[in-house]
């Protein structure tokens, strides 16, 4: 399956040589920022991927950082005009979530916890359009099969050969149990379930009830590492949009609750026993 396009890989590409470029010029962020009368964090946020570049900024930072070079001036303009395109997805009409979309598409892997219902990668398509008709108050049928449309083309990331998306997936218990649309609908999906966890680069545990309290009981989050950078976010996803963390003490924070998590959630092959159990309930 081709692979889904999108600017963000030209944003981070751009950050990653704006930031090369500034510490060739030996300058730091807090100096930028007071040369150019901008916030530190907008420089921390162009650098990341994770904030538009104009063209203007990138002439006003080769001025300041000394780049000389009209040929890598001009890689970074067109860089910049690329990023400022529109994700696919926009097509669909309003998406939300785009801030996640964003970062998953070029995301080398994501390590998530789901405390309600199968992970959006790894639904059936018609377990996916139960969950996006039924939690989505006024969700029209027109917005329904586009949010549905999209979530099927992000699954294609676990397929592209080329740009396989590594998951981490920590199920709680209660999304075996939880019966979405039918019995039909539930079996279906878990023995989908169970055949992606059998993919080497897609983990499933689930964390049994038995485990009691911990570390995940405040909510679904996902911790995405990149191939370009070494500093990975972290996404909490709200009804529409959720808050996107690159604070290195958040990400820590996070990891280290995926960690425990892990630690507390059934092995690989005891989660495929639960699932295959769980589908025997769904079985008439």
């Amino acid at each position: 399956m081709a692979a889904n396009n999108n600017p963000t890989v030209a944003g981070r590409r751009l950050g990653a040589e704006l930031r090369r470029f500034r510490r060739n010029s030996g300058m730091t962020g807090t100096q930028v920022a007071e040369r150019l009368l901008i916030s530190q964090a907008k420089v921390s946020h162009m650098e990341t991927g994770r904030r538009a570049v104009s063209p203007r900024d990138v002439r006003d930072l080769c001025m300041l950082y000394g780049v000389t070079d009209q040929h890598a001036v001009d890689s970074l303009t067109a860089l910049a005009r690329e990023s400022s395109r529109q994700g696919w997805w926009h097509s669909y009409g309003n998406i939300p979530h785009s801030t996640y979309l964003d970062l998953e598409a070029v995301a080398t892997s994501v390590r998530t916890y789901e405390p309600m219902v199968i992970s959006d990668l790894l639904q059936t398509p018609a377990y996916a359009a139960t969950v996006i008709e039924e939690t989505i108050p006024l969700v029209t049928v027109e917005q329904a099969a586009a949010r549905l449309k999209v979530r099927l083309r992000r699954q294609y990331r676990i397929y592209d050969l080329a740009r396989r998306l590594h998951l981490w997936v920590v199920l709680d218990e209660s999304a075996l149990r939880r019966v979405v649309g039918s019995p039909e609908i539930m079996r279906e999906q878990l023995e989908h379930l169970h055949a992606l966890s059998t993919e080497p680069h897609i983990t499933v545990e689930v964390l049994p009830y038995s485990a009691g309290a911990h570390p995940g009981l405040a909510g679904q989050f996902s911790v995405l590492e990149f191939s370009d950078t070494r500093e990975a976010v972290v996404y909490l996803e709200k009804f529409t949009n959720g808050p996107c963390l690159a604070k290195t003490s958040d990400v820590q924070q996070y990891s280290e609750t995926h960690a425990r998590l892990r630690a507390l959630a059934l092995a690989p092959d005891q989660s495929r026993h639960l699932i295959t159990d769980a589908i025997k309930l769904y079985t008439s």
